[in-house]
């Protein structure tokens, strides 16, 4: 195709484009102006380029790009897929191996990048760690590449293999290392009695970690629950650091075993229908003091407990800001063979917050600066867990400390108006 054909065909797109997206507009609300001034300067932008660039451009490659762009602008879950993309997405899933690698994922400054990894799954005999992120994935960039491509791709037939090249904090050069895929992980409770001073005998405390909301897992937590109780244990530590896999309903399912009432979350989108998540008084399962821990991997169902817990003052959150995923994607096909991946909906904590946007803060922040480049992705050993010994100290009673404490009424003064402005 000669530059003058392909010069007449972008500008005859942009023209039609305009035309529909203007009509388009016009049946709209004034604030819809701004969707067609963007087009309009898209469209500028695009003549330009296919003008003005030094040499003759791959004009299929810019407007990829450019799709790529407009849905890593929204938010890390949201992606495309071109055509050949997705039909060997397509492809793959249908005939997905069963090998799995136990590794949450989202993406970072545009690259995919390591949420949290299941206990003696794949991923952690690999060496990942949460927050690592990847340079490259089975020989391919993960640059431009989709959250879908990257699981397809860490999936195969167990006992095979997938190399990856990882960039972590504190190290100056790329970390590669071999994966062989196989089952997902543990995913079972980790409990335990935590003894106090032998002085105090009362001071012994439950301890109960949660890897990961697999389906079930709340009947599981109310057994151990009472276990505890059966025990004469009367105080809780809930350790969702590093737990970002699981169900959204199993995480409402365990919140619901802390709160007589209140706002579990919320859950809505421009095309979903809001739904609020209750607490339920019949579902109660330990009426006793309780500390939740969070990590920068605590996700998903992990963020929708630690939210319920700290937005009705159920209990201290202790650790750092999560991550921040909990909301729910939608795959939809384009006429062109392509698709997008899209957030559709939001899960939003007590007060309103957005959880992807904004991740939930604790009430008492410990981030243990001192040791993360060894522990960073990590739970460290018992001797150096400062978020540990930080949540024993409160659920003992001692009291959270004065500035977080203050930071605490802040903000919960600050939801309450929200709440009234909402209203």
């Amino acid at each position: 195709m000669s530059r003058l054909i392909k010069t007449l065909v972008i500008v005859l797109s942009i023209v039609v484009v305009a035309y529909v997206g203007l009509g388009y507009v016009m049946g709209q609300s004034r604030t819809d102006d701004k969707a067609y001034r963007s087009l309009s300067v898209y469209g500028q932008v695009l003549q330009h380029i296919q003008q003005d660039y030094v040499e003759d451009p791959d004009m299929p490659l810019v407007t990829t790009g450019a799709l790529r762009g407009l849905l890593e602008s929204l938010d890390p879950q949201s992606s495309y897929l071109s055509p050949s993309e997705y039909a060997d997405y397509k492809s793959k899933i249908e005939n997905l191996p069963k090998g799995e690698t136990g590794v949450a994922l989202t993406k970072r400054f545009g690259y995919v990048a390591v949420v949290s990894v299941l206990p003696d799954s794949p991923a952690q005999r690999a060496g990942f760690r949460g927050g690592d992120i990847f340079e490259n994935l089975a020989g391919f960039t993960t640059r431009e590449m989709s959250l879908e491509q990257a699981r397809v791709l860490l999936a195969g037939v167990p006992g095979s293999t997938v190399k990856a090249s990882l960039i972590r904090r504190g190290r100056g050069e790329p970390v590669e290392v071999e994966l062989v895929r196989g089952s997902a992980g543990n995913t079972r409770l980790v409990s335990e009695r935590i003894e106090g001073e032998p002085a105090s005998p009362d001071s012994a405390v439950a301890y109960l970690r949660v890897p990961a909301f697999t389906p079930g897992k709340a009947d599981e937590i109310r057994q151990q629950l009472a276990q505890f109780e059966r025990q004469g244990l009367r105080r809780l530590l809930l350790d969702l650091r590093e737990c970002a896999l699981g169900e959204i309903s199993e995480g409402v399912a365990v919140a619901r075993l802390f709160l007589n009432a209140g706002t579990i979350t919320v859950l809505r989108g421009q095309t979903v229908d809001r739904q609020e998540f209750l607490a339920d008084a019949s579902k109660v399962a330990w009426k006793y003091p309780l500390v939740v821990l969070t990590s920068n991997g605590t996700a998903g169902p992990g963020e929708i407990v630690a939210a319920a817990i700290s937005g009705n003052q159920r209990g201290e959150v202790v650790g750092v800001r999560t991550a921040g995923t909990a909301s729910q994607q939608k795959l939809i096909p384009l006429e062109d063979g392509a698709a997008i991946v899209l957030t559709v909906a939001n899960y939003y904590t007590p007060a309103g917050r957005s959880i992807p946007e904004e991740g939930v803060a604790p009430t008492v922040v410990v981030d243990g600066d001192d040791f993360r480049n060894d522990f960073y992705g990590t739970i460290p050993p018992r001797d150096q867990d400062k978020v540990l010994q930080r949540a024993l100290e409160i659920v003992r009673g001692r009291p959270a400390d004065a500035p977080a404490k203050a930071a605490q009424k802040s903000e919960r003064d600050e939801n309450r108006t929200l709440l009234r402005e909402a209203a």
